[in-house]
């Protein structure tokens, strides 16, 4: 075993070994811990001077093969989700570059002014756990929004914490931490006008962006989505 990966096996051990079995939070800090392991392997393929990937990232796929898995894991997606889309409580498209992009409503997953996740909304995202969990050549990126209400600032920390929220529920739910990003955008990207309460509905969401890990372009993937992601 390389001196890394031994290294990042203890540490899972001792971070294991310290989540006591009637621990309420166990399951979220075991997935911590074994996103602190999968982060120090991928870290392991970076050139840390450069910043550019050494080698293939553990689970990258040769390009040819993205498609094909995208395809696979948007209909699982809209299998596993399709009462909910019904719903219009997620939303998913299918974006450039083989991305998915998953919008969650937030009047379904959070309370207004709120970061704490709905308890009735905890069944539709363990369904999403469940398929992004599988699909774990795909790097994601949780991204929270706001409307205009409230001031930039505050609107700003709201969004984070919600972004935060969702990777904390993934990661307890079978996704490696490892995997996960998050940003808050605030009210900088409204979908709609803040002038009504419809509009501002839509503004209030979490999107999440599916990126698969392309070998030799491994740095796309980690990449926040952009404008050419939304096209």
């Amino acid at each position: 075993m390389r001196p890394l990966l031994a290294i990042a096996a203890f540490g899972l051990l001792i971070a294991l070994s310290g989540c006591a079995s009637d621990d309420p939070n166990r399951r979220a800090k075991t997935g911590a811990a074994i996103g602190a392991v999968t982060g120090a392997v991928l870290g392991h393929q970076m050139d840390s001077d450069k910043g550019r990937f050494i080698g293939a990232a553990v689970g990258a796929m040769a390009g040819a093969a993205v498609g094909n898995y995208m395809d696979k894991q948007q209909r699982e997606l809209e299998e596993q989700l399709a009462e909910e889309q019904r719903r219009n409580e997620i939303e998913l498209q299918r974006l450039k570059n083989d991305v998915l992009k998953v919008n969650l409503s937030s009047e379904v997953s959070f309370d207004v002014d709120e970061a704490d996740i709905k308890p009735g909304f905890y069944g539709s995202l363990n369904k999403l756990a469940s398929v992004l969990a599988k699909y774990d050549s795909t790097i994601v990126h949780v991204i929270g929004h706001t409307d205009s209400s409230g001031s930039d600032s505050y609107n700003q920390q709201l969004s984070e914490r919600r972004a935060r929220s969702v990777k904390d529920y993934l990661s307890a739910n079978g996704v490696a931490a490892g995997r996960i990003r998050t940003e808050g955008r605030g009210e900088s990207e409204p979908r709609a006008t803040n002038a009504t309460p419809e509009g501002r509905a839509q503004n209030r969401r979490v999107e999440i962006y599916l990126k698969p890990l392309v070998e030799g372009r491994e740095n796309e993937a980690y990449a926040p989505p952009g404008a050419q992601e939304r096209r």
